[in-house]
């Protein structure tokens, strides 16, 4: 495993217990605020040493209580990114750049030159930081801690701070630095659409607990953890690959372990993988496959499990093939329908979010 943590400790009324181990790409540290993600992040930058613990990252003992090893923060070779940039505002972006050189001065990579050119810094390097956007800006302090020459990246929150256009221009560097370079990222966001496209490994928090660990598919298709994932955004994620297009409709043709779903037209070549994300309450169900109507993904499956919502609502979670799919609907039509476990329905998709892109489409 790349990272394996086990944390507790006692913040005035807050307490973390935590544990999760975890491999390469990105593992998301995902939940609502106050569950304890960057409490734990700052355990494993060593900005906080807690009561009892331990953690291994890429195999180096970093901490352990109970044999009394805890390395300082400056010794852990863990870059940080923050929710701001925090750049020094009376240098240029060359030289913020080479304030990370300066943490790990005999490291030959990455290089500058890489690092530049992974994160597009070439036309701002003669700039200082008044004269960057907010997405420019986390580009150069991700290019910063990386030239540290970091064996893990921690990435608390990096685009809280930012609009949704200068968020859909800084994604995709942290894809291209999740598949383009080794360094594990631990990446903290109570964002549902962020954790969809960049998670490796998903690890659910609450209350300063690990509720879940799993791939995005795995933990978002569990109708226990629905509520902790936020009633309005609660849905499932699906791996698909682009099988077809139809240039008369303006039209692509997903295909995935649920079956296929029609979106509008992607620039994206056959076979190109994407992640969708089908909300709950975009979900209806049929006992009938549905006629004359003008939703275009319609799948059939059977309720696998109906869990107690509201007064008014429940929690489904349909079995389709091999993937599973929530839908919130009434108790009146959980009723009327007759649904049970084992019920066959057709599930009928009102609209699907793109894991290469935060919007959601009608379809």
């Amino acid at each position: 495993m790349t990272i394996e943590i086990e944390a507790e400790h006692r913040l005035g009324a807050f307490r973390l217990e935590a544990a999760f181990a975890s491999g390469p790409g990105v593992t998301a540290l995902f939940g609502r605020s106050g569950a304890g993600k960057t409490t734990l992040v700052n355990v494993i930058a060593g900005l906080l040493r807690p009561a009892r613990g331990r953690l291994a990252v890429e195999g180096a003992l970093l901490l352990d209580t109970a044999r009394g090893i805890f390395v300082p923060a400056h010794k852990r070779r863990i870059g940080y990114v923050f929710q701001e940039g925090r750049l020094f505002p009376h240098l240029t972006v060359w030289q913020n750049l080479l304030f990370g050189r300066w943490f790990h001065r005999k490291a030959a990579h990455p290089t500058m030159a890489e690092v530049v050119a992974l994160l597009d810094l070439a036309p701002l390097v003669d700039r200082r930081p008044a004269a960057l956007s907010g997405g420019e800006k986390q580009r150069v302090a991700i290019g910063r801690a990386l030239l540290a020459d970091p064996r893990l990246l921690l990435m608390d929150e990096p685009l809280a701070s930012l609009d949704a256009e200068r968020k859909s221009e800084i994604l995709p560097y942290i894809e291209r630095l999740r598949d383009e370079t080794k360094i594990p990222i631990v990446y903290v966001s109570h964002s549902i659409p962020e954790v969809t496209r960049l998670a490796t490994t998903l690890v659910l928090m609450a209350a300063g607990r690990v509720e879940a660990v799993g791939t995005v598919e795995e933990v978002m298709g569990r109708l226990d953890l629905a509520p902790k994932t936020g009633r309005f955004e609660a849905g499932a994620v699906l791996e698909a690959r682009v099988a077809s297009h139809d240039a008369t409709y303006g039209l692509t043709q997903l295909r995935c372990a649920a079956g296929e779903l029609t979106v509008p037209r992607l620039a994206l070549p056959l076979g190109t993988a994407v992640r969708v994300r089908i909300r709950a309450r975009d979900v209806i169900i049929a006992r009938e496959p549905p006629r004359a109507i003008s939703a275009l993904n319609v799948l059939r499956g059977r309720v696998a499990e109906i869990a107690a919502g509201d007064a008014a609502q429940c929690e489904i979670r349909l079995a389709l093939g091999s993937a599973s799919l929530l839908a919130r609907i009434t108790r009146r039509s959980l009723a009327e329908l007759d649904l049970a476990p084992g019920s066959e329905v057709f599930a009928v998709v009102k609209s699907v979010a793109l894991g290469d892109g935060p919007e959601t489409v009608e379809i």
